[in-house]
């Protein structure tokens, strides 16, 4: 087998790491529409239920901002680069970042629940006022989940640099079970402030399930007096407001859509968000899972050629599994919109809608993955202000594609903006990162991309075979109708798994030897 630093080692390592998280990630996504369903059981589409998800969602956006957004890209790369040099100065240094997290996350509670009335109007002025008072009050109860949340991202923050990325992957799938198997009982007793209370069950257990795990590790956090002369705590307290302000520019991207498509027709705002929870599942299970294993491998780079190697291989990684997923989600778009949500009131307009976002926002999937790997390489080099800028161009770029073809094209203009926006984005982030390292990146080969071209062209053409051979049928039982989209899928990946084994890509190698490796490697997690 391959030294861990060795270019192979390296790309095994962070194919293990990616797949790793991508299992955790999908037992998670499944648990969590278990979750919905037992909300849905009890409380269906109710004024209490409004309620409860503003408050969740106030309490989960500040989680996205700062837990998992800009203290990740914060603490990873300041902790991997120390730890390479001292595990127990990156000890120290990580205990101190621990009471330096639980002092700021309490002010930011604090302040979430003096404000919890005004957060609620901002996010639903339409809510009269016993359901505003019942989200305000939602909110703060939820808002402690902040704490928890954060003090979980802390302590994946340190299990990924260590080399363990199952469980911290597998942490929010315990945190929906802790969820279902509460929700019953404390729903039954208090109404919906027992799924408040079930909130916060499930982000207790998120953070114990990995801070148990540390501690197996011999990495355990505890709060300590943080030292603030340490420089390492220092550039770790500099760079996270800078991530913050820019992944906040994030959450402006489906704003602008709800915007822009109020003044469309009917029910484009409606049918951009379906295809947008289809979407979220390859972004989810393929692209934040390559990316999060990537940033500590980026982190512990030694010097500009092996950074550069790394950088070039995750990206490469990513698109050799997104890009066969966004054509076969392109080729089964209407099919799979029918199967999932076609059913009570979905019109066909709806279906075929829906179908055309789907088919337009998977076209920028490829974009995505390579703009979310890139971020990481900026976060890996401690470039917040080309972090910001990038971020800041996503944005403006989907704000004026937007603005350009949403009349032309209506709601599919809005589907198709940022597409282009995120793809443009990731070749600025590349362009900051070849200047920073002084040296071409040479991501791609013509030889890989006339290799690939090949394998999506021969999956293009058996998804199609296969569809004329034996069409969908709206009409058949949805155990049938299931059985065809899960046959298709399955037959893509035989024929492109075939076909890029056939021409020797060499990530078949990497996947071979992240299930290959020694078992004294301590760095890795079994």
């Amino acid at each position: 087998m391959q030294a861990a630093g060795s270019p192979q080692g390296r790309s095994s390592n962070m194919v293990r790491h990616a797949i790793l998280m991508m299992a955790g990630t999908f037992l998670s996504r499944i648990l969590g529409l278990v979750r919905e369903v037992v909300v849905a059981a009890f409380f269906g589409a109710t004024r209490s239920m409004d309620a409860f998800n503003v408050a969740y969602t106030l309490a989960n956006l500040a989680r996205q901002l700062l837990a998992e957004g800009a203290l990740s890209a914060a603490f990873v790369p300041v902790f991997s680069q120390v730890l390479q040099r001292s595990r127990k100065h990156a000890l120290t240094l990580a205990r101190g970042a621990m009471t330096v997290l639980l002092l700021a996350s309490s002010a930011v509670v604090l302040l979430g629940i003096l404000g919890a009335p005004l957060l609620t109007r901002v996010m639903a002025p339409g809510f009269d006022t016993e359901t505003a008072v019942l989200a305000s009050s939602l909110t703060r109860w939820m808002f402690p989940f902040l704490i928890l949340i954060s003090l979980a991202a802390l302590v994946m923050g340190e299990l990924n640099s260590l080399g363990s990325f199952f469980v911290p992957a597998l942490a929010p799938a315990f945190s929906n079970l802790a969820f279902i198997l509460t929700a019953p009982f404390f729903a039954s007793r208090w109404g919906v402030y027992g799924l408040a209370l079930s909130v916060l069950c499930g982000g207790t257990l998120h953070f114990f399930t990995q801070w148990i795990w540390s501690a197996r590790m011999g990495a355990t956090l505890y709060p300590v007096r943080p030292n603030l002369r340490d420089p390492s705590l220092r550039k770790m307290m500099a760079l996270f407001l800078p991530y913050a302000a820019g992944l906040s520019l994030n959450q402006v991207n489906p704003i602008i859509s709800r915007m822009l498509g109020s003044f469309l027709q009917e029910g484009s705002i409606s049918v951009l968000n379906y295809s947008n929870r289809i979407l979220q599942l390859p972004l989810g299970l393929f692209v934040i899972a390559i990316s999060q294993a990537v940033l500590p491998q980026l982190s512990r780079s030694q010097g500009p050629e092996d950074f550069t190697a790394t950088l070039r291989q995750a990206l490469r990684f990513a698109l050799f599994i997104v890009l066969p997923a966004s054509l076969g989600l392109i080729l089964i778009s209407s099919p799979f919109v029918h199967l999932v949500f076609v059913r009570g009131e979905f019109s066909t307009w709806a279906w075929d809608a829906t179908s055309s976002c789907l088919v337009l926002g998977m076209l920028g999937l490829p974009g995505m993955a390579c703009s979310t790997v890139v971020m990481r390489a900026l976060y890996a080099l401690s470039m917040p202000r080309e972090a910001f800028k990038t971020t800041f161009f996503s944005v403006s770029a989907t704000v004026l594609f937007s603005l350009i073809l949403m009349f032309p094209l209506g709601y599919k203009g809005l589907a198709l903006a940022p597409s282009l926006a995120f793809t443009l984005s990731g070749l600025l982030g590349l362009h900051y990162v070849r200047k920073k390292m002084g040296r071409p990146l040479k991501i791609i080969s013509l030889s890989w991309a006339v290799d690939m071209l090949v394998a999506v062209t021969t999956l293009g053409i058996a998804v199609r075979g296969w569809s004329w051979l034996l069409p969908y049928d709206p009409g058949a039982a949805l155990t049938l109708r299931a059985g065809w989209c899960l046959s298709v899928i399955l037959l893509g990946m035989v024929v492109y798994s075939a076909t890029t084994w056939a021409r020797g890509f060499s990530e078949w190698d990497w996947i071979r030897q992240a299930f290959s490796r020694k078992d004294g490697d301590r760095n890795e997690e079994r």
